[in-house]
């Protein structure tokens, strides 16, 4: 007993040490740091995993209280309250040997609380609503005001300036009313980070953890499809009858799914090319995809389609 509690405490005072070290990483290396950033979760994952709960918590109190006095209270703050959440929800996920599913399902939802936990802390501190994209928004439309008096002293056309000004503007609202979403994705892509590549050291380790189906057999809910018909629908209703709530909501509903579409429409016909063209090839032809605009719509509405109709089971069936 006495030997199992000095190698948790061993272990323990180790993964904190690695959590500092990636906390300063994030603060001190430009590029090297979004990686660490994004990472952070993982060693307070593996904790849980191998000692429970509890050395969890008195984990992240102990990163806290030791990046405070290295780096600085805020950036303590803003990390701990940032990826906390996440980390803990993660580890208790795979510490209970929960499903694959309802592991992310915890740790998004853990890393929408933090984002709005580090948002309410930052206005509490500093009065500042990071949250409030109306104001930035208006600050850069400012300083785009002057840019533009700049390009119109260096001779640029009436038309192309007017041009210019009105794609901007547009992209300013777009980014006003997108801001629940890129939450929404941002919480994604911090928790599935965290449990692939957390899944892969645990596997390392000697744990037996679950882990997501293949990608050729990923099957999104079906009510993503009727999400999709409910966007449409709404961004219709909201323009002409301007709804403004409705038309956000509208907007955030459709980039979802045709995002769910799009990954779906991926993992078709990752199945299909399975052993006929390398890894690497199918993957560079989906990133041309993905940044042409038509086809990529195309993809995700097949996408979609593929939720209701199931493509794959009617081929392997015929």
């Amino acid at each position: 007993m006495r030997s199992f509690k000095v190698k948790s405490t061993t272990e323990s005072g180790l993964l904190v040490s690695i959590t500092v070290i990636m906390a300063l990483m994030a603060v001190y290396l430009p590029i090297v740091g979004i990686a660490a950033t994004l990472l952070w979760p993982l060693p307070i994952i593996v904790l849980i995993v191998r000692h429970g709960m509890q050395y969890g918590v008195l984990s992240v109190a102990a990163a806290a209280i030791i990046m405070t006095i290295l780096i600085s209270p805020m950036s303590a703050v803003h990390m701990v309250a940032a990826f906390g959440p996440p980390s803990l929800a993660l580890g208790y996920g795979f510490y209970k040997g929960l499903s694959a599913a309802r592991i992310l399902l915890y740790g998004i939802v853990a890393s929408l609380v933090g984002v709005f936990l580090t948002a309410g802390l930052t206005m509490l501190i500093t009065g500042i609503n990071p949250l409030a994209m109306a104001e930035q928004v208006e600050s850069m439309k400012e300083a785009a005001g002057a840019a533009f008096q700049m390009y119109e002293s260096l001779g640029m056309s009436a038309s192309e300036l007017e041009q210019t000004k009105k794609q901007f503007m547009e992209a300013m609202e777009y980014v006003t009313l997108l801001l629940p979403v890129v939450f929404l994705l941002s919480g994604m892509i911090t928790a599935w980070l965290n449990f692939a590549v957390g899944g892969k050291v645990l596997r390392r380790l000697g744990h037996h953890v679950t882990t997501l189906p293949e990608f050729d057999d990923w099957h999104l809910p079906k009510a993503i499809l009727y999400i999709f018909g409910f966007s449409l629908v709404g961004l219709y209703w909201g323009s002409t009858r301007e709804i403004e709530i409705l038309q956000q909501v509208s907007l955030n509903a459709y980039v979802l799914s045709t995002l769910a579409g799009f990954i779906q429409g991926t993992a078709v016909i990752s199945s299909f090319a399975r052993n006929r063209i390398s890894r690497w090839l199918f993957w560079l032809i989906v990133l041309f995809v993905f940044l042409n605009g038509a086809i990529s719509q195309i993809l995700a509405v097949c996408g979609l389609f593929d939720m209701l109709f199931d493509y794959r089971k009617r081929f392997r069936r015929s």
